[in-house]
């Protein structure tokens, strides 16, 4: 292993400048008195419609998901940023900061794992350029040096014995396919052969595996790869063992030498180990019931999104506008409209970070919470929100088995006859839904901590983690609506004086 540093360089200024504006304007017990008039609601006064505005929707979600914040990957100064601006917007609005030590932030570390720029291929003595021609698929340390066996079909695993050899072959398509149009269509595809292809090849006891792209993964290389070259992130109580045989995903070009069956590969593969720091960023806006106000409806979403990869039409940021800038932006009206007309619970606002690399903000969060984890009485959390037909959305966590609390699902379902009056699609919650898109995002780590919680989405497009996916492409209107529908079912949790609750026996299918 060549490197263990335990904050990566490139973030030591953004550090720097983060305690800086945590200890001084951030930092505030009290920030600002806000200039919205603040009144005592009673259970039946309407929600604070009026101040979810699209003007502000719209400014913030040009600013947000702009190029110049580089789209806010995890683990990086750009995603830091974000959060600063987050922050900062909220104090602005007056809500109160909930995190760490009187700030609006909590830190966590992120485990990164990459293969070291030391790696180095060699095939008949011929270097192989790494991320152009050959991809090693998980960051390992190992050293290969020996003739390759080349394999027409998992049927030759019968015909020899491998145990030691170092195997190659053509990349075998998956069964079943991915479901046609399913998003990121083919990554999955090669993320699904590959699963099945190496797991049959290492149980031989091989020493090395080589797969040579298919005509369907040939043309999906540069957006996979760019995958295997960013490496793992991971929670640092996530850890797991490092795989100890390496597999490596060629080119066709760079793999026709291996057919011959005279063909030698040598292979030095490293890797590295850094510890990134991510935040999620947390704010509060007291409810005016003195025993009320102690709990919270939390409302959520994730402010990270892919950061710069490979070009699309000469497009390399991938601004992430939809995923999740609306919902980012949609959380802090909801702040404006809480502060304007506060419930009788406390409000909560969380912004993830780290959502893209496996939900890690959230998981952090529900694991250690700025507040009682029993102070949380529902988590209203949402993912892209402001894309397709202008009067479909979908509320996953309504149906079984995802659905784990009926009375939070009736007041959402409420909200919307009442005030959003979308069109409810409930296929995507059907978990034979090929996406298994309920989870994907943020709410499933407080379901797994038995809190009640709901997300709130309308749902893929093509644009989704593509340079695509820009404000410009935004339905404004629509984006106001899911904000109103998510606040309106917010705002009845907070001024019902019965505490929504966990159905008895809701238990997740995985």
């Amino acid at each position: 292993m060549k490197k263990h540093l335990l904050v990566s360089a490139p973030l030591r200024p953004v550090l720097t400048v983060l305690f800086v504006v945590g200890t001084t304007l951030l930092g505030c017990t009290r920030p600002p008195a806000s200039s919205a008039t603040t009144a005592t609601a009673a259970p039946t006064d309407p929600p604070a419609f009026a101040a979810i505005r699209e003007d502000e929707l719209r400014q913030d979600l040009f600013e947000l998901a702009s190029d110049s914040l580089r789209g806010r990957r995890a683990g990086t100064a750009d995603e830091l940023r974000a959060a600063v601006w987050v922050a900062e917007r909220a104090r602005q609005i007056g809500l109160e900061p909930a995190g760490d030590d009187g700030t609006y932030f909590q830190f966590y570390p992120l485990r990164r794992l990459t293969v070291a720029a030391s790696t180095r291929l060699q095939i008949n003595g011929q270097p192989v350029a790494l991320w152009q021609q050959a991809w090693v698929t998980a960051p390992i340390e190992a050293r290969l040096d020996a003739p390759v066996t080349w394999l027409s079909a998992l049927a030759d695993t019968a015909r020899t014995s491998l145990r030691g050899k170092v195997v190659a072959m053509t990349l075998l398509p998956p069964r079943p396919l991915p479901a046609p149009k399913m998003s990121l269509w083919g990554f999955r595809y090669i993320m699904a052969a590959l699963n099945q292809q190496t797991a049959v090849l290492r149980r031989q006891g091989v020493a090395g595996i080589l797969l040579v792209a298919d005509n369907t993964a040939e043309p999906q290389l540069g957006f996979v790869g760019h995958r295997y070259q960013d490496g793992v992130y991971q929670l640092p109580a996530m850890a797991t063992a490092a795989p100890t045989v390496p597999v490596l995903l060629l080119r066709q070009a760079a793999g026709a030498p291996l057919q011959t069956g005279k063909a030698r590969v040598k292979a030095d593969l490293d890797l590295n180990t850094f510890i990134y720091p991510s935040v999620n960023v947390i704010a509060r806006a007291p409810g005016t019931d003195a025993a009320l106000r102690q709990e919270n409806v939390l409302f959520s979403g994730h402010h990270d999104h892919d950061g710069i990869g490979d070009p699309v039409a000469g497009d390399s940021i991938w601004n992430g506008a939809d995923d999740n800038a609306t919902v980012s932006v949609a959380v802090l009206a909801i702040g404006r409209a809480w502060k304007q007309r506060p419930g009788q619970r406390s409000a909560l606002f969380v912004w993830h970070g780290a959502e893209e690399r496996g939900l890690l903000g959230s998981r952090w969060y529900a694991q250690h919470p700025t507040v009682p984890k029993t102070s949380i009485v529902a988590v209203l959390n949402a993912d892209m929100i402001g894309r397709n037909a202008p009067d479909s959305a979908a509320l996953l966590g309504s149906t079984g088995p995802h659905r784990n609390s009926t009375a939070l699902v009736d007041m959402a379902l409420q909200a919307n006859r009442q005030f959003a009056k979308f069109v409810i699609d409930t296929s995507w919650d059907d978990p034979k839904h090929p996406e298994g898109w309920y989870f994907r995002s943020d709410h499933v780590p407080y379901v797994r901590a038995g809190i009640p919680a709901l997300f709130f989405t309308t749902l893929l497009h093509p644009d989704y983690h593509t340079p695509r996916d820009e404000a410009s492409r935004i339905d404004i209107t629509k984006l106001a609506r899911m904000t109103r529908w998510m606040y309106a079912t917010g705002w009845a949790v907070s001024n019902t004086p019965q505490r929504v609750t966990v159905d008895p026996g809701a238990k997740l299918e995985r």
